[in-house]
């Protein structure tokens, strides 16, 4: 990867030999590989274990969950946050283990719509819950540095999985709760 490095780098016009870059192609190597780290990573390694039972059957939300991503068609990044919602059926994800989630996929080269889907999904699989929903808001480098260059522009997606999609009620408490 730091041989590809230089060699983009002396495409663009620059010496990766002048004083500033010598170092760029591993530091940009090194960097590329801590942005796409959830390559490494499986579901059961970052959950380890911590489903826990609960009487719970209560919506649980984490919201504004800070996420950095790459986007697969341009590899810039997109940053944004992540509100994750779960109503248990005996058992509860700890805590910290939904923001890891949204990590592990997040940390892939990704587009934003898939990206909601897979954390829901994932969730979903762990938990047995009988809902789940993931509201991903994200602004795109790709759109505001290259292309239309929109500053202001942001995109929102959802994923509503059972009772989060067959419950208007649920739904709706879910998105007034993030207000």
């Amino acid at each position: 990867m730091k041989k590809n490095f230089a060699e983009i780098i002396s495409h663009i016009g620059e010496d990766p030999n002048r004083p500033g870059l010598t170092d760029t192609p591993e530091r940009a190597a090194k960097a590329f590989q801590f942005l796409t780290r959830g390559y490494k990573q499986t579901i059961d390694e970052v959950v380890n274990g911590a489903l826990f039972p609960s009487d719970s059957s209560e919506m649980i939300i984490v919201q504004d969950i800070e996420l950095y991503s790459l986007c697969e068609h341009h590899m810039l990044p997109f940053i944004g946050k992540a509100h994750v919602a779960y109503i248990p059926t005996g058992h509860v994800l700890g805590l910290s283990k939904i923001a890891r989630i949204v990590d592990m996929y997040a940390r892939r080269l990704q587009i934003q719509e898939q990206l909601t889907v897979q954390i829901a999904e994932s969730i979903l699989d762990i938990t047995g819950a009988s809902g789940v929903g993931v509201i991903i808001e994200a602004r795109h480098m790709c759109m505001m540095m290259r292309g239309v260059e929109k500053q202001n522009s942001a995109m929102k997606t959802s994923a509503m999985l059972g009772s989060f999609r067959t419950n208007q009620a649920t739904r709706a408490e879910f998105l007034s709760l993030l207000r």
